[in-house]
């Protein structure tokens, strides 16, 4: 199950985020009133590929692509040292295999600002900061545990060499990702979950004004500092998000094309953390399903088989494959046979994205 971790400052749009995407209706305000449980629900990935799909054959179920996510409390400076709900919290994140950092840009005098002020660079550095110290805090407490053991082993003295090497960078506010590790040193750490060795997708929380200019407080700043970073910047205003998922669907085009936006930031955001992890889809096709799998980049078509069912994998003979977009062309899957552009790979046949698959086996 591929999983994402919300994480922010109190009071940002976390929570109408996690609502947005997954369909939930959490209270937008339990962080503040005491409640510091973690919020978990799907969210499906669109595609307007499937929509496609599903149209053409018209089946009982229609499946996308989900992943799950995760909102987490807000935090505030020094969480790691206990204040607000702590970092402790961040534990239940450690797994996830994203995280999306949501920071606030937006202006409401009822939504009174944690630090007292909107600054969305200051609150970037906060909470990467308390990302940073809950990792320390990590490798010193793993340090110290195999430290006092009776017997180090050699591959514990091993880990513990690493692990200094994580701390250093780390106390110099590097994060374990861009820390000095060999591919034999980061082996070592496999069974760790480093919240700053996760790749991020940086969401900034507009209001509907600063989306109209296209502009907001720290802008060029939080922009500089993505592109240095190498990750997904998402500009998306919760509150507009909001308004036109409560609109009937023969309106919301409507809205949009006011707002001059091609397409919903929440659409946005779902497929960007699908792209993010490196993923893409295959489909399979009929009148009872029409569903997107999804696969790693450069999976061979007898390990995708395995991912609709293990049987599938053990008694893999052929897999008929069509492209997505030559059955578009065509107009059926009659007329794709027809121009020969339906083929039969082999076990070793490295699947591609929108591949659409029927897989033959014996078992």
């Amino acid at each position: 199950m591929l999983t994402s971790g919300i994480v922010g400052l109190p009071m940002v749009g976390k929570t109408t985020f996690f609502n947005l995407v997954t369909g939930s209706e959490q209270e937008t305000s339990n962080f503040l009133t005491g409640k510091t449980e973690i919020n978990m629900a799907m969210a499906q990935v669109p595609d307007a590929r499937i929509d496609y799909l599903s149209g053409l054959y018209k089946p009982k179920k229609t499946i996308y692509a989900q992943i799950q996510f995760s909102d987490v409390p807000g935090l505030v400076r020094g969480a790691s040292q206990g204040k607000g709900v702590g970092n402790r919290f961040l534990d239940g994140i450690r797994n996830a295999d994203l995280l999306v950092h949501v920071v606030r840009a937006f202006k409401d005098p009822d939504v009174p600002h944690v630090d007292g002020g909107v600054d969305p660079m200051r609150d970037l550095e906060t909470v990467n900061l308390e990302l940073l110290l809950s990792d320390m805090d990590l490798v010193e407490k793993r340090i110290k545990r195999i430290e006092e053991g009776k017997k180090i082993k050699k591959e514990q003295a091993d880990e513990i060499a690493v692990l200094r090497k994580c701390l250093e960078a780390l106390e110099n506010e590097i994060s374990v990702h861009k820390a000095d590790l060999t591919d034999g040193e980061r082996a070592l750490l496999v069974n760790y979950s480093f919240l700053t060795d996760k790749p991020v997708i940086l969401v900034v929380n507009i209001d509907e004004d600063q989306l109209r200019a296209g502009d907001y407080p720290g802008r060029d700043q939080v922009r500089e500092f993505a592109l240095t970073k190498g990750i997904i910047l998402l500009e998306i205003s919760g509150q507009i998000e909001m308004e036109i998922s409560r609109l009937p669907d023969e309106d919301r085009q409507v809205f949009m094309e006011d707002l001059d936006l091609a397409e919903s930031g929440i659409d946005r955001l779902a497929r960007a953390a699908y792209e993010t992890l490196g993923l893409i889809s295959f489909f399979t096709v009929g009148e009872d399903e029409v569903r997107a799998w999804t696969i790693p980049t450069a999976l061979d078509a007898r390990s995708a088989a395995g991912k609709i069912h293990s049987d599938l994998e053990r008694g893999f003979i052929r897999a008929e494959v069509t492209a997505y977009n030559d059955l578009v062309e065509a107009g059926n899957m009659n007329k794709v046979k027809e121009k020969g552009q339906a083929r039969l790979e082999g076990k070793d046949y490295i699947v591609k994205d929108g591949d659409i698959m029927n897989i033959r086996f014996n078992v």
